[in-house]
């Protein structure tokens, strides 16, 4: 079972000379549940090496027992240091795609030829793509083979316009998840602010929020291993 984890290479939040990146416990929750099922994790970004933690997520506030697990983990460190450059990655042989989340993705990964048309190999070959939080960004510009959204009429989330009111960055991202998900023709849902919840739409797993994360890569682990049940 191999996972491809795609993270941000952004570290820039706007115009307003602070730091972003991806969010630690988006990133810690994931790699956790895929490494203690026995995947093979493979980790890549656009520009490869360290990318960049958002300092926030980094903060006392926000550790969870995933964090800490990383900061005490020095061979997830070094792998996370050295992540492939994305234009150098191929779909094949990989089993899933799981995109973290954190404000970087809405620069760069939202954007990204690459993350596109990988995005676009994974899902049209049938292999589970996830994303949580911000990192639906992702889904911006992708397209189905009959041209339609990605998206469109499927059921999905991600962070909400109110969360991000919340954390006062509305006036400073360049577009709002929620909004661009509908945009797209999604069937957007969410929860309460801050709540755990994640969404499976055929092969496509979305979280609303850093809470979400765990749910998230369980939902994507769970419809891996329901395919390859299926395949057997």
């Amino acid at each position: 079972m191999k996972v491809l984890m795609v993270l941000t290479s952004h570290d820039q939040l706007g115009d307003t000379g602070n730091k972003t990146g991806f969010w630690l416990e988006e990133f810690a929750a994931p790699y956790y549940v895929f490494k203690d099922a026995g995947a093979d994790i493979t980790l890549a970004s656009p520009l490869g090496g360290q990318p960049p933690i958002d300092p926030t997520s980094d903060g006392e506030d926000s550790q969870t027992d995933d964090t800490r697990r990383f900061k005490g983990d020095e061979a997830a460190q070094k792998h996370l240091a050295s992540t492939e450059k994305l234009s150098t990655v191929d779909a094949e042989g990989f089993d899933a795609i799981f995109y973290p989340g954190g404000h970087g993705p809405l620069w760069d990964l939202a954007e990204d030829a690459d993350s596109k048309q990988l995005i676009e190999t994974f899902y049209t070959s049938g292999k589970p793509v996830g994303a949580v939080c911000h990192a639906p960004a992702v889904f911006r510009h992708t397209v189905r083979a009959d041209g339609k959204p990605l998206v469109s009429g499927l059921r999905v989330t991600g962070f909400t316009n109110s969360e991000e009111e919340a954390v006062g960055l509305t006036s400073v991202v360049p577009f709002l998840v929620e909004d661009m998900l509908k945009s797209n023709d999604g069937k957007y849902e969410k929860a309460d602010d801050w709540a755990d919840f994640v969404l499976r739409d055929g092969n496509l797993v979305t979280g609303q929020n850093p809470a979400s994360s765990a749910s998230a890569a369980k939902e994507l682990l769970a419809l891996l291993e329901s395919k390859t049940v299926a395949s057997a």
